[in-house]
């Protein structure tokens, strides 16, 4: 089992969301958040004036997948967050994390069935 958290560009999420379907991953957690890496902020123009943002909002995923699924799901999240054929900086990262345990509340039962 494997946790696979992605931060993507907001717009983005709704075309990551459709080819996760396409592979059949249909559970996944979405958060906003903020962050920066290579773009280093951006710069916005707000009444006439020039400000710097230093942070900028994110949308990170996380899907918990069966090792079978982990490389459809990454593939899709690469095909749906991309942009263009080669990508830009800031579409984002995928980071893929073991998973030790799940456990569905509801009925108790543990594991890869949980998931």
């Amino acid at each position: 089992m494997k946790l696979i958290v992605a931060i993507i560009q907001p717009h983005k999420l709704e075309a990551v969301k459709e080819a996760l379907t396409e592979v059949e991953v249909f559970r996944l957690t979405v958060l906003d958040c903020q962050g920066f890496g290579r773009q280093k902020g951006q710069t916005e123009l707000y009444r006439g004036h020039e400000l710097t943002v230093s942070l900028v909002r994110k949308v990170q995923l996380q899907i918990a997948v069966n090792e079978d699924f982990v490389e459809p799901t990454i593939n899709a999240i690469i095909k749906g967050a991309r942009t263009g054929e080669k990508g830009e900086i800031g579409d984002g990262k995928i980071f893929i994390l073991p998973m030790e345990d799940c456990i569905r509340i509801r009925t108790g039962e543990r594991g890869p069935e949980a998931i």
